[in-house]
Order: C-alpha cells, then sequence, then structure tokens
C-alpha cells in the first residue's frame, strides 16, 4: 500500500511511524525545511532551544508510546515531575503526593497553601461530581461558567483551574469550552497518579520525537520530501510525479481548509470557520547563577496589571543554566507589547516572584505564534478523519475530537487516520 502524508507535524509524522511499521510504503511531504510543525527546535543565541515551550503529562500515552516506537526512551527525554503549581508572588502553592489515586489529589487540594478551607472543599466537590457525570456535561459552555456554576472561586480558581484551562486549552476561560476542559480533567487529574505528572522536555523537541520518527520512516523503506510543498489535491491521488493509494493531510487547519476545498468541501468549509488562538515565547538568558526554586514557576502575583503566565527554568532541564523561557498563552495585553517593553516587563515580574533584584538578561528572544492553536470553544465542530472523498483522510489535533490542540491530540489524530487507511486496504475505501 502506497500512502502519501502531506505535513510533517506531529499528526503527520504519527501516522507515518504508525503506517510505516505495518508495512506500508509512505511518502511524507513537509512545506518546511524541517519537521516538528508548530512544535519544533530553533537555534536562538547559540542555543538549541524550541519554538514554545511544551508540556506533556502522563496522561499523554499515545505519544509516549510512538516515542519508545521510533525507539527514544521518555525517561531520557522527559523529566518527569509531580504536579506542581507555586505562584509565589501570590502566596498560593499546590503540589500533589505520590499517593494512588484518588487520595493524591484529595491531599493536595486539601493541602494547597494560600487557599481557605471552603474552596478546597468546593474543589474536592467539583471533582466529585464530574466523576459522577462521567465527565460528560449536558450542554457544552464556557469553562468560566461551568466554575461559577459549581462555586469554584478564589486562589484555586485563579492559580488551579484557570490556569490548567489556559495551558491545556490556550483559550481563556470565558471562552474556552468546558466539555473539552472536563475532558482533560478526565484523562489527568481524574485518572492514575502517574497521569498527572508533569513531563517537561530535558532535550530539544526535535530528538523527543521527529528526530526519531524520520529515521524509524526512512529504515522502512519510507521517504521524507522536505522544502516540499504541495499546493493541491486532486483524485486519483498523484504528487511530485508518484501516485498513490491514499493521501493523509496532516497540516493545520487553515492550510488544510485551502487544500481540501476542490475535493473535500464540507471539510474545508467547517475549518474555515476556525477561530485562533497565539502563543508567545520570551527567552531570556541570565547569568548562570540566575536559578528558579523549581522548574516551572508561575509568574502572577495577584494584579490585573500582570502579563506573564509562567517561566521556566532551562537549567533544570538539561539546558543552559540561566535561560528563562516566559510563556504566554492566548489572546491578551502581552501581544500588544514589543519584544523590548515585553521582556522589561516579564522580567519585573519574576523579581517579583522572586523577591530579589536580578541582572539584566545578557540576551533576549521573542518568538510569537500567531496561529498556535485552534481557539477551543464550546461546540466547535470537528471533522472526521475520514473525508467525502475516498481514500482522502485528515490528521491534526483538531481532528481528535475529546482533546484541545496538543501534542497528544496531534498524535492521536495521525495514529486514528492511519489505523483507517489500513483497515480500508488497498480499495480506497
Amino acid at each position: 500500500m502506497r500512502v502519501a502524508v502531506i505535513g510533517g507535524g506531529w499528526a503527520g509524522l504519527a501516522a507515518a511511524v504508525e503506517l510505516s511499521a505495518a508495512g506500508a510504503e509512505v511518502t511524507l511531504f513537509e512545506a518546511a525545511r524541517q519537521l516538528g510543525g508548530r512544535a519544533r527546535s530553533v537555534d536562538v543565541h547559540g542555543h538549541r532551544l524550541d519554538n514554545g515551550q511544551h508540556i506533556l503529562i502522563g496522561a499523554y500515552r499515545e505519544t509516549l508510546r510512538l516515542i519508545r516506537t521510533v525507539g527514544a526512551d521518555p525517561a531520557q527525554c522527559l523529566k518527569r515531575l509531580p504536579l506542581e503549581l507555586s505562584f509565589p508572588g501570590a502566596g498560593f502553592g499546590m503540589k500533589l503526593p505520590r499517593l494512588p489515586a484518588p487520595f493524591h489529589l484529595a491531599l493536595g487540594l486539601l493541602n494547597a497553601r494560600g487557599s481557605r478551607l471552603g474552596e478546597k472543599v468546593a474543589a474536592v466537590r467539583f471533582m466529585r461530581w464530574l466523576q459522577a457525570a462521567d465527565y460528560r456535561l449536558a450542554a457544552d459552555c464556557t469553562v468560566a461558567e461551568l466554575l461559577d456554576r459549581h462555586r469554584q472561586r478564589g486562589k484555586l480558581r485563579r492559580y488551579l483551574w484557570e490556569p490548567l484551562c489556559l495551558a491545556a486549552l490556550n483559550t481563556a476561560p470565558e471562552n474556552a469550552s468546558a466539555q473539552i476542559f472536563a475532558n482533560v480533567l478526565r484523562d489527568s487529574l481524574g485518572g492514575e497518579r502517574a497521569d498527572t505528572d508533569l513531563l517537561l522536555p530535558a532535550v530539544d523537541l526535535d530528538r523527543v520525537f521527529p528526530d526519531a520518527a524520520a529515521d524509524f520512516i526512512r529504515r522502512r523503506g519510507g521517504r521524507i520530501r522536505l522544502s516540499t510543498r504541495v499546493e493541491q489535491i486532486a483524485s486519483p491521488f498523484a504528487l511530485a510525479g508518484e501516485t498513490f493509494a491514499h493521501l493523509v493531510v496532516a497540516v493545520a487547519p487553515q492550510h488544510a481548509a485551502a487544500l481540501l476545498a476542490g475535493t473535500a468541501p464540507a471539510s474545508a468549509e467547517m475549518l474555515a470557520g476556525y477561530r485562533y488562538e497565539p502563543i508567545g515565547t520570551v527567552y531570556a538568558g541570565y547569568p548562570p547563577d540566575v536559578r528558579l526554586p523549581c522548574p516551572m514557576l508561575g509568574l502572577d502575583g495577584g494584579t490585573d496589571s500582570r502579563l506573564g503566565q509562567w517561566v521556566f527554568d532551562r537549567g533544570t532541564l538539561g539546558g543552559a543554566h540561566g535561560v528563562m523561557g516566559f510563556v504566554l498563552s492566548a489572546h491578551g495585553a502581552w501581544d500588544e507589547r514589543d519584544g523590548a517593553a515585553l521582556l522589561a516587563a516579564l522580567h519585573g515580574e519574576l523579581e517579583q516572584a522572586l523577591r530579589r533584584k536580578l541582572p539584566p538578561p545578557l540576551w533576549h528572544q521573542v518568538i510569537r505564534e500567531r496561529r498556535a492553536t485552534f481557539s477551543c470553544r464550546p461546540g466547535l465542530p470537528r471533522p472526521p478523519a475520514r473525508t467525502s472523498l475516498r481514500g482522502l483522510w485528515l490528521a491534526g489535533d483538531y481532528v481528535c475530537a475529546d482533546y484541545p490542540a496538543t501534542l497528544e491530540g496531534a498524535v492521536r489524530s495521525g495514529v486514528a487516520a492511519a489505523r483507517a487507511v489500513l483497515a480500508s486496504g488497498n480499495d480506497h475505501g
């Protein structure tokens, strides 16, 4: 079976790996000069960093499975840490103990520093209600409405639920889908203890999956064509002088909408209506003796004027000491600042969180992904993997209907598309 995959992000790579492992002959086309899509490595001031600080969790089972499949070792390339949320500027902290579920969550909530007992009890009740409802809502609404309905207030709302929503959905709680948020809680806080662990890349993202995936595909006779943009699709599927039995489109939704317009108009029309959210990453190189008390620190000091959300200490994650990565999710005031003004504000917020003066950064780099993810809103239609044209399939985080735009969603969609291709056989079914 000859299969073409358009797009070398994590969804396209997942599809190509799964197909190659089953013996299909795969050719992957990628418009850029490197693989990885929106989760790739870049060179910044002599450091190999990522285009954004991506976070995985222990519940990302398909991602972890494929990392092992291609010969990489999650224990070596990912730093596993118990979930810890620390906002020193606001006096809030929460860390889940290494206890069996659900005791780890209950004790973590009850021991949360800086929140009132009533908030903690309400949070436990909220999780119990979700569990009793099997994490299914009668009707989708915004995350803010769901939290209001279940009386989630105070510091636990501001420093637990709302940051989790932003980190997972990259959409502000007042706009984000409560059902998708509930799905995330089901697979993380509602799962096994290990599911809640943070898995922070200890090497650059290319080494976590894309590089090993490319080697895996080539070893099984597949081909990877970089710097090769596919402008249009026609049936039968002929690309670059080759004909394929199946074609998997695994590009970002805005590009998929254009590619599918002439062959799968229903999917194209659905994707054309999507809105998008940005992600900003500000890397700052401090002297090597500048360290954070933990690898991931919250910057919200309790004031509405703050810009920062999280800062990561790259030195504790296997990188150069003194390199900090500030993360800013979704639309906000941060996106209106130029690089210098943004760095100055984040530097001040880091000083406030650490309660000490810091030397000025030696260098900085601002990376803005304007369309980093689709805006994960209530009732957002999601296309299936199978399109209206036989043999034409979709993969991408927007196809994984249960999940927001995450690496796990991308990988799951790629695996699902590959398995659908394999199940259909050579008859284009």
